[in-house]
């Protein structure tokens, strides 16, 4: 990815939200790169993943027009889903950032809690 100009903040570097935003592209990236689709399965099935924590350590900060590379990783998919995120300039291998979040199984439309992650998502997560 590449640092757009409006998600800086008045100091010029990275608005602390933002690197929300990169995680969640990561995350979306990582389900989409093993055939999970989370919208399919709030309309198909009425359960929704939200996140329920998450964790941000910024390390050094990113500018405009910086490229760098945000990297999830699955620690954890059979109760909640947990994953690490690195953002990582690729150029030098520079961490800027570290972060974690966790997601549980939600149906709808009472809000129950799932106490399990749906089988076929722990096993396309490699769980």
């Amino acid at each position: 990815m590449k640092v757009p100009f409006h998600d800086l903040d008045p100091m010029q570097v990275v608005w602390h939200g933002n690197y929300f935003k990169y995680f969640d592209v990561a995350r979306f990236g990582l389900f989409s790169s093993v055939g999970i689709d989370l919208y399919k399965y709030m309309t198909d099935r009425q359960l929704v993943f939200p996140l329920t924590r998450s964790s941000i350590k910024h390390i050094l900060p990113l500018r405009f027009e910086d490229r760098f590379i945000c990297r999830a990783t699955v620690t954890e998919a059979r109760y909640k889903i947990t994953m690490n995120f690195d953002i990582i300039r690729p150029e030098n291998g520079e961490i800027c950032t570290r972060g974690t979040g966790e997601q549980v199984a939600v149906k709808l439309p009472d809000m129950a809690l799932e106490f399990e992650i749906p089988a076929e998502i722990t096993r396309a997560l490699g769980f």
